[in-house]
């Protein structure tokens, strides 16, 4: 019974930040008709993160299917002690393409828009990121779990070596 309500209490821990609300408009043949388009950024400050996005009539309707995208789209990413990453890395979506560098513990989170939030949601307090390409706000988040995802430990990479890891330290 404790381990369901655990389980549960991970869900409800879920942090939403709302990255965009676009009107779109689609031309019917009785005139133009109007939705919204909302883009979202779920995490849980621990190592999980998903990016979502959801059109419906109404912008409530729009937050909670971008919502439940972006809980299906959920991943865990490597954070370090210094709630850094372990290495540079690149990340591409479309034309956005990223750059996240680990930065020196104290020095923040620089980066600007959806990047900020969705490395502010994922728990990385000292990274350093730059956008390049493409100013779309849902490409550019993207272009981070990219990122984010292709990362490895220095365990992984000794073990795809066929190394020791006192070796990569050499």
């Amino acid at each position: 019974m404790k381990k369901k309500n655990l389980k549960n209490k991970e869900e409800i821990n879920w942090e939403e930040k709302v990255v965009q609300v676009k009107r779109v408009t689609k031309v019917v043949k009785g005139g133009k008709k109007l939705s919204f388009r909302a883009v979202l950024v779920i995490g849980n400050e621990k190592g999980q993160i998903g990016v979502g996005v959801g059109k419906a009539g109404d912008v409530i309707g729009a937050v909670k299917k971008g919502v439940a995208d972006a809980k299906k789209h959920t991943i865990n990413i490597i954070v370090t002690k210094y709630n850094s990453i372990p290495h540079p890395i690149y990340g591409t979506s479309g034309a956005a393409k990223i750059i996240l560098r680990p930065s020196a513990t104290g020095s923040g989170v620089i980066a600007g828009g959806s990047t900020r939030i969705v490395l502010e949601l994922a728990g990385i307090k000292n990274i350093l990121a730059k956008q390049l390409g493409s100013n779309n706000i849902l490409n550019n988040a993207r272009a981070v779990l990219n990122a984010l995802q292709n990362l490895r430990t220095f365990q992984e990479t000794a073990n795809n070596r066929n190394i020791d890891i006192k070796y990569l330290y050499k």
